[in-house]
């Protein structure tokens, strides 16, 4: 999120979380993120994890964080562990594609694509269907339409496609348009496009 504080309902996470110690550790552990300080964030979550067992499917930031942090199969495992609380998810298969992808190959990524339900943002449909290699990024980034929101989805995941993919030129481009102040409003996913390009341009 934008601020320093992060509303659990909106990141759709169980209310214990909100609960004393946990809720602590785990705003930590975002703020460690959203600072960059990518080991400490994953060392945070992961505590998160052992401390409330229930919340640990529910923690798709932790994914995110271990992404980051190079441990590709913890985070296989974590995304592959949220699309049993949040199935409908295109984000949840999109991180799963981009850990695989990394400690695999892009193919293997794609044959092991989790499947996902109806999910209705735009342009998820569409973002997904790149992700099995069935729709270019540049169809992606039409569907993304004139939508704040619409435009700042297709950005941000053609800019983690291209760099799973290896066309890293590309990646940059998209990332920095994701993360673009006009974008505040992802909030969140916001701040990882942020995190994202400040981590590969070395701005941290």
């Amino acid at each position: 999120m934008a601020g320093l504080k992060i509303v659990c309902a909106l990141l759709a996470v169980p209310l214990l979380l909100a609960q004393g110690e946990v809720r602590v550790v785990f705003d930590r552990a975002v703020e460690d993120f959203r600072a960059g300080r990518i080991a400490e964030s994953t060392a945070g979550f992961d505590r998160v994890a052992r401390m409330s067992p229930a919340t640990a499917p529910h923690l798709w930031q932790r994914g995110i964080a271990l992404y980051y942090a190079g441990r590709y199969r913890d985070c296989r495992k974590q995304f592959e562990s949220h699309r049993t609380v949040n199935p409908d998810d295109v984000e949840n298969a999109a991180w799963h594609f981009l850990c695989v992808a990394r400690a695999e190959s892009p193919e293997r990524a794609r044959k092991a694509l989790l499947p996902v339900g109806p999910d209705s943002r735009v342009p998820m449909r569409e973002i997904y269907r790149m992700f099995r290699g069935e729709l270019t990024p540049e169809q992606v980034l039409a569907a993304g339409g004139d939508r704040i929101d619409g435009q700042f989805y297709a950005n941000l995941y053609v800019g983690l496609y291209a760099e799973a993919t290896g066309d890293t030129e590309r990646a940059a481009r998209h990332i920095a348009i994701a993360a673009d102040d006009r974008f505040a409003a992802a909030q969140y996913m916001h701040m990882v496009a942020r995190v994202h390009r400040d981590l590969r341009t070395g701005s941290r």
